[in-house]
């Protein structure tokens, strides 16, 4: 499968992680909450936030658009540390995210 379309593909997977987890939302945050100059905008999402408002959208955006994926792309070692234990949903979104971050480890087109 072409590259772009596993990348969809592992981001629909994520969304429904969220999804079934009750972590998706059906508002968005304040425009201000995307103004942050911090990594994963952690001074102003939580990190759910982020992956729904930041992440999915930028990333179909960039395969709507057939442009270049980013490189060296990993995200799940932030939500090894941002996400407790008892979060809802924890292991399977940590699962998700590491198939989605293996795509960009093991292609570095």
């Amino acid at each position: 499968m072409e590259r772009h379309a596993l990348v969809r593909q592992h981001l629909q997977i994520i969304e429904q992680v969220l999804r079934d987890h009750q972590l998706w939302q059906g508002c968005a945050p304040s425009a201000e909450s995307f103004e942050s100059t911090q990594p994963f905008c952690l001074d102003t999402l939580q990190p759910t936030e982020w992956l729904q408002w930041v992440l999915i959208p930028r990333m179909h955006a960039l395969i709507e658009a057939q442009h270049p994926l980013p490189a060296d792309f990993a995200v799940a070692p932030y939500y090894e540390m941002a996400l407790d234990a008892a979060h809802a949903g924890r292991e399977p979104l940590l699962k998700a995210l590491q198939e989605l971050d293996a795509l960009f480890a093991s292609d570095k087109s």
